[in-house]
């Protein structure tokens, strides 16, 4: 088996090496070994490390993420949670073409002062409601699986 050392790993997924140290403090990776006082990693860890990052991308929390590796480290993809994780992308990117087409029409509105204009004004009506509905979003939301 062939043992990457913690800088090479850190070349090759593009972390730093503090950020490999951390993962393994927290049980998302392992070192099989060390070379003095250096880590070693097997080359499976690249591919554990790049799926590590696609659920960040996902949205999904570091616990979260562990929860998503079996013990022998393979992926347990819960495919259901994929499911309603892209609805909730689907969702949020919905909210930010709107906010984008809102943001392009102030920004050339022909209204005088942006007060007059009817559109800016849902636009603030609509900041006022998602910015309390994402606050109650946080404070319900699930521990294993974030909407956000």
């Amino acid at each position: 088996m062939k043992r990457l050392d913690i800088g090479v790993l850190s070349q090759q997924s593009g972390l730093p090496p503090s950020t490999l140290r951390y993962y393994e403090e927290i049980g998302l990776i392992r070192s099989v070994g060390r070379h003095g006082l250096r880590r070693q990693y097997d080359t499976p860890t690249v591919t554990r490390l790049a799926l590590i990052g696609l659920g960040k991308m996902a949205g999904f929390a570091l616990e979260d993420i562990k929860a998503l590796f079996a013990e022998d480290g393979v992926p347990q993809v819960p495919r259901a949670e994929l499911h309603l994780r892209a609805d909730a992308l689907d969702e949020q990117i919905r909210g930010l073409s709107r906010l984008r087409d809102a943001l392009r029409h102030v920004a050339e509105c022909p209204a005088e002062n942006h007060m007059d204009c009817p559109k800016f004004r849902r636009l603030m009506q609509f900041a006022a409601r998602s910015s309390g509905d994402s606050k109650a979003k946080r404070a319900v939301k699930s521990p294993s699986v974030s909407t956000r």
